[in-house]
């Protein structure tokens, strides 16, 4: 079955800090026949459900059964249950739940690995595993946070002890009781895809301004047009110095 809706409108339902994400997803998803999707650590939904809006058939593994159990409601209530299919698993042991096929080759066309790296215990591990449940040919789309815009943000906020800590890569508050949420360089980000035997290509910058807008109207809304930071993060998405402060890193890379 083919897409049932424009890309656009799915689109419009995501927040402007995901507006590069998509739109460099929209070539892969908007035409053509209906793709196989795996979207690893999708949780409750937020690119599951707008995709399955597509036409798209999803399958998401994530470790929480909380979030799959919401992720299930909004697929119920889009009218796309049928699409979205949630399986509790975690990233680095997707060969236990996402079997591969014949000659370890998967048949996905598509996955998505968003805000993921940065938790799981082994990221190489996880890379490796998506690739292969992909079929030659298909996509990865990994996002995660960026080194760069994680110092500018806690300096932005008032806090230049943490901020030169992650500027070092060190744990900005080590007496806690989990370990910190990992953040990457551009160059950290595809020398993991490439050591996973994926292609990447050219990363962009997720969120340049729309999480600093955010920060600094605190409690309040920003009061900026949504429609307009969208704009202006799709212009400043691909270009340096720009993207090299965003607060996540976006990357689509291909199994040969």
């Amino acid at each position: 079955m083919p897409p049932s809706a424009p890309a656009s409108s799915a689109a419009d339902q995501l927040p402007a800090r995901a507006a590069a994400v998509w739109a460099a997803l929209d070539p892969v998803v908007a035409a053509g026949p209906a793709l196989r999707v795996l979207d690893v650590g999708g949780g409750s939904g937020n690119f599951a459900v707008p995709l399955a809006r597509l036409g798209h058939e999803v399958t998401v593994v994530d470790p929480s059964a909380d979030a799959l159990a919401t992720l299930d409601r909004r697929a119920q209530t889009a009218g796309v249950g049928e699409r979205v299919h949630g399986v509790q698993g975690d990233g680095d042991l997707l060969h236990e739940v996402v079997p591969a096929g014949e000659d370890d080759e998967g048949s996905y066309d598509l996955a998505l690995c968003h805000s993921v790296l940065e938790v799981v215990d082994d990221p190489a591990t996880t890379l490796r595993e998506i690739a292969r449940a992909l079929r030659p040919g298909g996509t990865a789309s990994v996002a995660t946070a960026n080194r760069a815009g994680a110092v500018l943000a806690r300096a932005v906020a008032g806090h230049p002890v943490e901020a030169l800590a992650l500027l070092e890569d060190r744990d900005p508050a080590p007496v806690r009781a989990r370990p910190a949420r990992r953040r990457f360089a551009p160059d950290d980000l595809l020398a993991l895809v490439a050591g996973a035997g994926l292609q990447p290509g050219s990363w962009r910058g997720v969120s340049v301004v729309a999480d600093l807008l955010d920060m600094a109207a605190g409690d309040t809304a920003s009061g900026a047009d949504p429609a307009a930071v969208r704009r202006l993060e799709l212009a400043l998405a691909g270009s340096s110095p720009y993207r090299d402060v965003a607060a996540g890193l976006h990357v689509l890379a291909t199994r040969p």
